[in-house]
């Protein structure tokens, strides 16, 4: 059943359309949101997020773009606002810290494993990912779309509102801020 089918047919409220549609593209809302976030538990937050989203808000699909495109916007969208949300949370808990009304201690995440990594480069890409994780917020959702979800520049614009030699100038400025980031990281290390 092809996409525009599918989108009428929950324009239309029908469950079983929508049923169809997260199991099609749940994988790359779920890896796109974790390529963001670097958590599974969030990523799975987030992907939730996306679906409500895509059912309370299909009306607004007008077709003027690819339906993935849409998904992609909406899900990189609500990755950055978990981001924000988690920043917030963070800052409290460190000003609760300092007043005395919190005592926990505030720990880095756990080391972040993408499913697509092969075991022998769980230690390569944990290092990858945390300098990921330094990125500004347009040049880390650029790189992962780009080198995660394997999308071209012209699809990655479109996505980002953006022009194709803006997307060009991100990854570019992406791939020089991670060269820097890990070149501290293996200097340090030595």
């Amino acid at each position: 059943m092809s996409d525009w089918i599918l989108i009428e047919r929950l324009k239309e409220k029908d469950e079983s359309a929508f049923k169809t549609i997260v199991e099609t593209w749940q994988d790359m809302v779920y890896n796109t949101a974790l390529g963001i976030l670097q958590s599974a538990e969030d990523a799975e937050d987030v992907s939730q997020e996306v679906f409500v989203q895509v059912y309370e808000s299909i009306e607004s699909f007008k077709g003027e773009s690819k339906f993935s495109t849409w998904l992609y916007r909406i899900t990189i969208t609500k990755a950055m606002d978990h981001i924000r949300r988690k920043k917030r949370k963070k800052r409290f808990a460190v000003i609760q810290s300092l007043f005395g009304m919190n005592n926990e201690t505030l720990h880095d995440p756990p080391d972040f494993h993408h499913p697509g990594i092969t075991l022998d480069n769980k230690e390569k890409a944990a290092v990858l990912f945390k300098a990921v994780d330094k990125l500004p917020e347009n040049q880390k959702i650029a790189f992962t779309l780009n080198k995660l979800e394997g999308l071209n520049y012209q699809e990655i614009s479109e996505i980002m509102n953006a022009t194709v030699s803006s997307v060009e100038s991100l990854l570019h400025r992406a791939r020089s801020n991670l060269r820097k980031h890990l070149n501290e990281y293996y200097t340090n290390k030595e």
